[in-house]
């Protein structure tokens, strides 16, 4: 059975994180992804990869830690997604600590999707070096993954650096959350495959896929496999796609091509906007599993 989510930005001027979380737990998704950008520079040297103009809701989003928090309290079943963390923009022991207490206090409901970012100028207002981010975000997440796993977790890198430390709660989840890659780059599934658990893409639309070159998803989930089987991995790695539209067509191409779990993508507006499209995918969603 395939698994659906809807992802929204959290914004000071759409429809709030607690409405929203009761909606889609009401209409059966499995889970809610919020997105994050700390801030935006207004220099806007950064290209932004979606097209010419970057929407607003990038720099009105709130904190996604807090919106999954009091998304968290009024929901029992809802998984609680980021889609995605820049984990190039947070220090990784205070993101072990929010993520260890989002995961205990809702009873073990996170999903971590993560990322390096591409807006440079953002993530040097944070002190991380645009060339070094892949370095950088691979260590925060081997860091974090010792503090939720140890009772005395150290790491040892260089860019994180700490001797012994006592840090909990520890996750709800054994290990921690599921931790999704949100890139697809030909870098991306050895990444997996070493310090994540799945893969988890932006859905290319026509306009999207004729500006970048379209990406083969069947390949790709192919080449995770690979990687995964030869880092010696158990289980199965999860794959997710975000950004999916009203498409039942092309919901079920992508369930076919190796889907588990597809979140669609709602606009950052008010409920009278929000909702009948929630009650569309929701349709598709049932028309899939039933």
């Amino acid at each position: 059975m395939t698994d659906f989510g809807v992802l929204m930005f959290p914004t000071d001027y759409a429809v709030q994180p607690v409405e929203l979380a009761r909606a889609a737990e009401a209409r059966g998704f499995e889970s809610l992804f919020f997105p994050e950008h700390t801030h935006i520079p207004a220099s806007r040297k950064s290209p932004w990869p979606g097209g010419p103009e970057l929407p607003q809701e990038y720099w009105h989003s709130h904190d996604p830690y807090v919106a999954l928090g009091a998304a968290a309290a009024v929901t029992e079943t809802l998984r609680l997604g980021t889609g995605i963390t820049l984990v190039t923009e947070r220090d990784p022991i205070v993101m072990a600590k929010q993520v260890a207490s989002l995961d205990h206090i809702s009873g073990g409901r996170v999903l971590l999707g993560v990322g390096a970012g591409w807006n440079a100028e953002e993530m040097e207002n944070h002190g991380t070096v645009f060339a070094d981010r892949w370095k950088i975000l691979r260590e925060r997440i081997l860091a974090m993954r010792e503090i939720w796993r140890e009772e005395e977790a150290e790491f040892h890198g260089q860019f994180v650096n700490f001797d012994a430390v006592w840090s909990y709660p520890k996750p709800a989840q054994d290990g921690g959350p599921k931790v999704l890659m949100g890139a697809s780059s030909r870098y991306t599934w050895k990444r997996v495959a070493e310090y994540c658990d799945g893969w988890f893409p932006i859905h290319q639309d026509a306009n999207r896929a004729s500006a970048s070159g379209a990406l083969d998803y069947v390949a790709s989930i192919a080449a995770v496999r690979r990687a995964w089987a030869e880092a010696g991995r158990d289980g199965e790695p999860d794959f997710s796609i975000f950004g999916v539209g009203p498409d039942a067509q092309r919901v079920a191409e992508l369930i076919d091509m190796g889907f588990n779990r597809i979140i669609f993508a709602l606009p950052s507006a008010d409920a009278d906007t929000v909702m009948p499209l929630m009650d569309r995918y929701a349709e598709i969603g049932h028309g899939v599993n039933s």
